[in-house]
């Protein structure tokens, strides 16, 4: 037996990773390892005399790089939630060898010949698959053709050397930004600096100082720790303080500065872009989404600014009129929104999101989500105590529905140092049933929400639940899959539409049926009351407006940086000052460029507009269930067997008309949003 855990027979509870075995200096041996088995089996496909078929080529191809998959899913995923100096320095070292391994398969002349002839057959009528497969075998022929197969000499090379590039400089990327993020802190000593900020975060940035063994009070960049303070603290300097470090992540002209290696980024992306036939980034990406290309997204993104702007500066107006009546000798800075808006949301609607905490224990919010879940699909979750997890914070559920096993549902829920910022779903094994292998998904969902203390639990925002709410769309979508082969199973979806079935649970989150399967008091044991829900209700559009403009603010950026045609040589702060339609003064150097892991370090490079178009998907598809009933069984059915178990076994567009009967309406999302 093979000593490297990663590489040995998985003896443990439904074959997990064995994680307490697991070390950082085992991964870069186990992926170079793979590598070569992988490649084995792929030269095996290749210099195969037999007639290619369906079976030898296409599925073996699916199943060659299965031992890689298994090794890279956990080293990726530990990186992203649990890292440290020696794995960062192996997934950099990694990454540029896993590209060459994919540019060598897209290389391969014998392979894409066996895959072309496959496909025009398909194509042509003689070859019968069905539908799952002939999606498959279009999807690895556009596989060979997107990455490079129809190259020859030169470019072919210069593909292969600037993709190989690309990987080491998206993970060095997320690595600077990690390290700028942990590197600043505000160490708080005089207790009335302290002024405005709620119980909840003055006892976590007790409880963080003294993990770091100072006296007083600590606050990161952390967003349990940031967000409350920006939208509390009274005291401005402060503020501004923490704000100008937020807002300077990868943008500080220190060795995690990010400028130069978005430039080499943003200029790979568009040479391979061009070699591969395509103006740009953003064409050569579109044209494999739903939206199809850019012209179109250009036209989508016009008609919800145009829908937004008005109500966008009415809300800015709304603030700095408010701001100017409770603090008439300050002017209304960046630093000073979340503030003055937190303010006003109490004064009109009663609101304040620190009030809710106590109804909102994270215990009981997770026990009401997988009620729900319960409730719309018939899943227990069960937990798993037997599973070897990574860290003690993480806990693992069994999840079960009336008829079988679904997968495993990992959860990580607060902060750490060794923890990239925000929260995401994510898989240490896809779901699969081919090849006489069946295999149920290990799926995770990272958050950062605060952590419990000595005398309360952790208690989330309202936000916060929406938060959950949305990852654990994303897992839910994971763990229902019921599909054949893994590169088409759960989330491996459009990326335009993976985020409808993550944003479409955020809806619950306003129904009263649903608050009240878990909003208690943690303290009394009191429920949520009714008039609360009213105002969350109420608050629900509050600054609306200017929320969808910061979005499609953050969408047009990522546009702007690949949709460019030529080489770039500016700077980060001047392409996104000409994106960003800006309704407050900007301030010198505070950029979002820098820090933008989605599209820089991420999946969703000319991808961000995703977020706002599953949004319009996903308010047309809550329609029908708040018509037919927020717990229909019925329609939560159709809802799973048509959408969530499909997985990218068929188009999303069908995959909605299926669950609608029509195409998608952005009426549902304009009143949703009440910007009409």
């Amino acid at each position: 037996m093979n000593n490297n855990p990663l590489l040995a027979n998985w003896d443990t509870p439904y074959g997990v990773p064995p994680m307490a075995d697991i070390e950082a200096a085992h991964f870069l041996p186990a992926v170079r390892e793979a590598l070569d088995e992988a490649h084995a089996n792929v030269e095996a496909i290749a210099a195969c005399d037999d007639e290619p078929t369906f079976a030898n080529t296409v599925e073996a191809l699916e199943d060659a790089d299965r031992l890689l998959d298994r090794v890279t899913a956990v080293m990726f995923n530990l990186n992203e939630c649990h890292t440290n100096e020696e794995l960062q320095q192996a997934v950099e070292a990694a990454s540029p060898e896993i590209t060459r391994f994919s540019n060598d398969i897209a290389a391969d002349g014998r392979l894409f010949a066996k895959v072309k002839k496959l496909h025009d057959s398909f194509r042509n009528g003689t070859l019968d698959l069905n539908e799952e497969q002939g999606v498959l075998l279009c999807e690895r022929y556009k596989f060979f053709v997107r990455n490079g197969a129809l190259l020859q000499g030169a470019d072919r090379e210069r593909y292969k050397a600037c993709s190989e590039e690309l990987a080491e400089l998206t993970v060095r990327f997320g690595r600077n930004a990690l390290a700028d993020n942990n590197a600043f802190t505000l160490n708080i000593t005089d207790p009335a600096q302290l002024e405005g900020l709620p119980e909840t975060a003055v006892a976590e940035a007790a409880a963080e100082a003294r993990s770091r063994h100072l006296e007083g009070w600590v606050f990161t960049l952390a967003a349990s720790s940031y967000r409350p303070f920006m939208a509390y603290a009274a005291n401005r300097d402060l503020r501004e303080r923490m704000w100008r470090a937020y807002m300077t992540i990868g943008n500080r002209g220190n060795e995690n500065d990010n400028n130069a290696v978005i430039e080499r980024i943003v200029n790979l992306r568009r040479e391979i872009a061009q070699l591969l036939g395509f103006q740009s980034w953003c064409d050569y990406v579109l044209e494999n989404r739903m939206v199809k290309s850019l012209a179109a997204l250009q036209g989508f993104m016009q008609g919800l600014h145009d829908a937004a702007i008005p109500a966008a500066w009415a809300d800015v107006e709304e603030l700095q009129s408010f701001a100017a009546d409770v603090a008439p000798d300050t002017e209304l800075e960046r630093w000073d929104v979340a503030y003055y808006s937190e303010w006003m949301a109490r004064e009109l609607y009663d609101f304040d999101a620190e009030l809710l905490r106590p109804y909102f224990e994270l215990e009981r919010v997770k026990q009401g989500i997988f009620t729900l879940y319960g409730k719309l699909y018939g899943l227990k979750f069960t937990e798993a105590p037997e599973v070897p997890v990574y860290h003690p914070d993480v806990k693992v559920y069994r999840v079960d529905d009336d008829t079988r096993m679904m997968g495993l549902l990992y959860l990580d829920m607060h902060p750490r140092q060794s923890k990239r910022s925000g929260a995401w779903m994510t898989e240490f094994r896809d779901q699969r049933n081919f090849g006489g292998i069946e295999e149920r998904p290990l799926i995770q969902v990272v958050c950062n929400f605060t952590k419990p203390a000595a005398d309360r639990p952790s208690l989330l925002r309202f936000d916060e639940v929406e938060t959950f709410m949305h990852e654990m769309g994303h897992a839910i979508h994971g763990l229902l899959s019921d599909i054949h082969y893994p590169s088409l199973s759960g989330t491996s979806v459009k990326r335009d539409f993976v985020e409808m079935p993550s944003q479409l649970m955020e809806n619950w989150c306003y129904e009263p049926e649903f608050l009240s399967l878990f909003a208690y008091h943690y303290q009394t044991g009191k429920p949520l009351p009714t008039e609360w829900v009213d105002r969350i209700r109420d608050h629900k559009n509050f600054q609306s407006g200017y929320l969808c403009l910061r979005q499609l603010n953050l969408g047009m950026t990522d546009i702007a940086f690949h949709s460019m045609t030529e080489p770039f040589s500016g700077t980060a702060e001047e392409v996104e000052r000409g994106a960003m339609d800006e309704l407050l003064p900007t301030v010198d150097g505070a950029i979002t460029a820098t820090n933008f892991s989605h599209i820089f370090s991420g999946g969703y490079a000319s991808g961000y507009y995703s977020y706002k178009w599953a949004e319009v998907l996903d308010a047309d598809i809550f329609s029908r269930f708040k018509e037919e009933g927020i717990f229909n069984r019925d329609t939560a059915a159709k809802f799973r067997r048509t959408i969530l178990s499909r997985g990218g076994s068929r188009h999303p567009a069908d995959l909605f008309r299926d669950f609608m009967g029509r195409d998608p309406d952005q009426e549902a999302f304009l009143r949703r949003s009440n910007l009409i």
